[in-house]
């Protein structure tokens, strides 16, 4: 399915004592990445929670290949799994400056109406830019 780069660069404040990019920035970079892919698409997130939906993350699984540090350049590989229903599932790889794959993830997160708090179906205007 449809896949999209972001670039980010790490920030001082995003790495620990062992100058290592600490663990918990990595839902951010994949929140940057995502809301990337969805402006991408055409698709502006602000204006889907104007309308009453949100997209809250059910599930998120990370894998950390190997160390990324301050100033290292990466580059996040977005990818939507499959057609979105109820649930838009995507898989990210993050790589570093030479390329090497140091962190691959996945995020499901779920359409929902914000009065409700109930789950709903993907709205038919991105199943359209899907298939555009």
């Amino acid at each position: 399915m449809k896949s999209h780069f972001t670039y980010v660069k790490v920030r001082y404040a995003e790495t620990d004592q062992m100058g290592v990019v600490h663990h918990g920035n990595y839902p951010q970079y994949l929140e940057i990445a995502r809301i990337d892919w969805l402006d991408t698409l055409g698709v502006s997130y602000k204006s889907m929670e104007q309308e009453g939906i949100m997209l809250p993350v059910f599930e998120l699984s990370l894998k950390y290949h190997k160390p990324v540090t301050f100033h290292d350049n990466l580059k996040i590989e977005t990818r939507l799994r499959e057609e979105p229903n109820v649930k838009i599932i995507f898989d990210y790889s993050i790589y570093n400056e030479e390329d090497e794959l140091v962190t691959t993830a996945s995020s499901v997160l779920v359409f929902m109406d914000a009065k409700t708090r109930r789950p709903i179906r993907c709205p038919k205007y991105i199943h359209d830019k899907l298939r555009d």
